[in-house]
């Protein structure tokens, strides 16, 4: 008799900290919607968030805001 199983579901290992939604979206200066549908599609990983913002072009608006106010 033939066993039919279904594939196993693999987790993705956490790469650097994680953020928290909060923390992503204000990072980025993201609106909910947005924050929330990246962060659900690809984790919480900072190393994974950064990266895929990089690639959209995205610099952090934390950042800009510290660098700012050192002047």
């Amino acid at each position: 008799m033939t066993q039919i199983r279904e594939p196993e579901r693999r987790s993705r290992i956490l790469r650097g900290r994680p953020y928290s939604l909060d923390e992503f979206a204000s990072k980025y200066g993201l609106g909910g919607e947005q924050a929330e549908s990246l962060f659900t599609r690809f984790g919480p990983s900072s190393i994974e968030l950064d990266l895929l913002m990089a690639a959209k072009r995205r610099s952090p608006v934390l950042q800009n805001k510290i660098a700012e106010e050192r002047l």
